[in-house]
């Protein structure tokens, strides 16, 4: 097979896949959970824009294929929007990134906004900067944080009696930008654990929700992640995920 025919098949085998999920819900049936040890959340806060940032997503990238994804991991990646004026605007990012970066601070999780900004477990974390690259792991024993995605209606369940705020997003994986403008200017960048899409809900015990169409900005693997937080606030309870393709 030819790379263009392999190529084409790819990208028809992608739009096959959103168009079952969209229009054939009944297709897509899963159930999964985290385990009663708090998950070690990773929060990567990044831009295209920024010439310091692709060796931290190269290092994201690489928890792919840490055994621990998904059942006691999660990695997500928050596009800003504060580099777009500075000569490249990021496809991916938002403004609502960037007030969630900010609020970090008010919160005193982190001490400042800045690129690449690693947050684990809800605290700022500047190993990566001299040379660590293992996560260090939660040891809080919150309980598992219990999910079924059927068609387009998740149900979680999470067993404590506090109201708390269910926060939902689309992550993307095997997402590629050629950067023409600013100081990543020439690059093609490669992109992975992209939030494409964030809502919350807020619930106690048990949430029922419908989910929306996940983004189609030509990932090769879209996940569905979801976290707990108390209301007002931004310090992760409990998360998991899951690939849905």
């Amino acid at each position: 097979m030819s790379l263009l025919a392999d190529v084409k098949e790819k990208q028809m085998f992608r739009a096959l896949v959103f168009f079952l999920f969209v229009f054939h819900p009944t297709v897509w049936a899963v159930d999964f959970s985290s385990q009663s040890q708090a998950t070690t959340v990773v929060e990567l806060y990044t831009s295209e824009g920024c010439s310091s940032c692709p060796p931290a997503e190269r290092w994201l990238s690489t928890l792919q294929h840490d055994d621990a994804l998904f059942d006691s991991l999660l990695p997500m990646a928050f596009h800003v929007d504060y580099w777009d004026q500075l000569g490249w605007p990021d496809r991916f990012a938002t403004v609502e990134n960037s007030n969630r970066q900010r609020s970090l601070v008010r919160e005193g999780l982190i001490s400042q906004v800045y690129t690449p900004g690693i947050v684990i477990n809800s605290e700022e974390w500047r190993g990566w900067f001299h040379g660590l690259r293992q996560p260090p792991t939660h040891t809080e024993q919150p309980g598992a944080l219990q999910a079924s995605l059927k068609g387009k209606q998740l149900a979680v369940q999470f067993e404590q009696p506090d109201t708390l705020v269910l926060n939902m997003a689309w992550l993307g994986n095997g997402l590629e930008t050629t950067v023409k403008a600013g100081e990543n200017k020439g690059k093609k960048l490669q992109h992975d654990f992209v939030v494409l899409q964030h809502w919350q809900q807020t619930g106690k015990k048990n949430w029922q929700v419908t989910v929306p169409p996940a983004p189609d900005k030509g990932q090769q693997q879209t996940a569905l992640a979801i976290w707990l937080t108390k209301p007002g606030s931004l310090e992760i309870i409990q998360a998991t995920a899951t690939y849905i393709d």
